[in-house]
């Protein structure tokens, strides 16, 4: 897609905005601003006041409209290893380079998924058609294919003293007397899906059902992955419907890309700071999942960062600011595990903080911010030391403004990796599928009993389903949080030298512009 220049017209209204001076410590409210001033493109942004002027929703939305229109023109999805998501990482790196930041990519292999659709029926001695997502489950990462053949039980007898604990599949050994060209029917247990899958394959089934345990808890639909992909058809049964099919003849039927793809991650960073102050790293996923364009999840943080990225390109911040935008997190935070196990353990220490943001503009939000230091005492633990102070730069931004509240660290985003190696994490979140309770619409207005996003992962995840006023707001507080950190990060972390930059194999650097050079691979 066509790069947008970052030189703009002078832009629309951004809301209410507030100057706050970074370095003081304290919320200095100001006169809202009507419009940003004349000259945003072209100054340097080194206060907190000036960048809040010059970030507003307008240019958080020209980014959302770009991906919206990269989906239109790539089958609806920007999901890693797709022409969606090549063109979302072309787009900014495109814009962060035109702001003049430092832009690099890292390439690294995942397993892609994607399922079209599935059939499953017995055929003999009696005919039944089943329902997928109800009576059985394609497994992730199941391969391609439709066949039939007669289901074969592999040592479905469960060890003494140990009714639950079946280790059917496990060991090569189950398949003793298996018949090549059989359906494999295994139960759940002991080791993992895609060995006993793999193990199957490797006796010459056609394809491997999997059902459930059947204790208590354990009777329901088993929907499990293969973890990477398969050599044969699988899918996941109920216990009722698995331990009733020894036997039988079925068709299965799966239509499914299932394959090793490349994709990257995109970082951009500021090349004026002191090389041997630590890095503060702001962060979002850039990819969809396959079933929609991923707009509110999670084209909102893309966009709000990359519209602080360019904003706060020209400051001159004590510490180096690294944006980065995460590949394939959808697919279990790959991108962002890939980089932090890229990084020595001096790269890891040199990062002062990581921000998270992912879905910032939920239709039906609650405005969380992540509770670093527990305080909330509900769910998980707190982060690693430091991230309560990051969670303190967020409650002032908010204190004198609009509600907002904690929210657990559930490791179901890519602050997960970074929290993993001791590195102060923080950031907001605007809800996913969770559902607002009536303290919270009152709170926040919205619809109680509906989830925060009723569009979370599907093809409705458009433009549309963003809200325009939790975005100017989280896009502010990006902002906010980001240059009050990068002015004077003191986490009280004991953070060392600044980390060079992904994958260079370096020692120290942080915003050292030598530190690295090329594309990143």
């Amino acid at each position: 897609m066509t790069a947008r220049n970052p030189a703009r017209r002078s832009r629309a209204a951004a809301g209410a905005t507030a100057g706050l001076l970074a370095l003081a410590g304290s919320l200095v409210v100001t006169t809202p601003a009507a419009a940003a001033p004349q000259g945003c493109d072209n100054r340097t942004n080194n206060s907190v006041e000036k960048l809040l002027e010059c970030v507003t929703l307008e240019g958080v939305r020209e980014h959302l409209e770009a991906f919206q229109g990269i989906a239109d023109a790539h089958g609806d999805t920007r999901a890693s290893g797709t022409p969606g998501y090549d063109a979302s990482a072309d787009y900014v790196a495109e814009q962060a380079a035109a702001a003049g930041l430092e832009v690099s990519r890292q390439e690294f292999e995942f397993p892609f998924f994607q399922l079209n659709g599935s059939t499953f029926a017995q055929t003999a001695p009696t005919e039944s058609t089943y329902a997928e997502g109800t009576d059985y489950a394609p497994m992730t990462f199941t391969a391609p294919g439709d066949v039939t053949g007669v289901v074969q039980a592999v040592d479905l007898t469960l060890p003494p003293g140990e009714p639950n604990s079946s280790t059917s599949g496990c060991e090569a050994a189950d398949f003793a007397g298996f018949t090549a060209g059989n359906v494999a029917l295994m139960q759940r247990g002991t080791c993992a899906f895609g060995q006993k899958v793999a193990n199957a394959a490797a006796a010459g089934a056609v394809a491997a059902i999997v059902f459930n345990e059947g204790q208590e808890g354990r009777t329901e639909l088993l929907q499990g992955t293969l973890g990477a992909p398969g050599e044969i058809p699988a899918i996941g049964t109920t216990f009722a419907l698995g331990s009733s099919l020894g036997g039988a003849t079925v068709r299965i039927s799966v239509d499914s890309i299932s394959e090793v793809r490349t994709t990257e991650n995109v970082f951009a960073e500021t090349t004026r700071a002191r090389t041997d102050a630590p890095v503060v790293m702001v962060g979002a996923h850039l990819d969809s999942v396959v079933e929609g364009p991923g707009i509110n999840d999670n084209g909102t943080g893309s966009a709000a960062i990359l519209e602080v990225a360019q904003q706060i390109a020209k400051a001159k911040p004590e510490h180096t600011i690294r944006f980065a935008w995460w590949g394939a997190e959808e697919l279990g935070l790959l991108g962002s595990e890939h980089y932090v196990a890229s990084l020595s353990p001096e790269q890891q220490a040199g990062i002062g903080a990581y921000l998270n943001f992912d879905m910032v503009g939920s239709p039906n939000f609650v405005r969380f911010i992540y509770d670093g230091d527990d305080s909330d005492m509900v769910g998980a633990g707190p982060g690693p030391d430091g991230s309560g102070a990051i969670e303190d730069v967020f409650e002032k931004f908010f204190a004198d403004r609009v509600a907002a509240e904690g929210t657990d660290f559930t490791g179901r985003s890519d602050y997960g990796p970074f929290i993993a190696v001791g590195i102060p994490s923080g950031g907001l979140f605007t809800g996913a599928e969770g559902v607002k309770t009536p303290e919270q619409a009152a709170t926040y207005g919205g619809t109680a009993g509906l989830a925060y996003d009723p569009c979370y992962h599907q093809a409705c995840d458009t433009i549309k389903n963003v809200d325009d006023t939790v975005l100017d707001q989280n896009a502010d507080a990006i902002a906010y949080a980001t240059l009050t950190l990068a002015s004077g990060l003191d986490l009280g972390a004991g953070a060392q030298q600044g980390g060079s930059a992904p994958g260079d194999g370096g020692t120290g650097g942080g915003g050292d512009e030598h530190s690295h050079g090329g594309v990143i691979s």
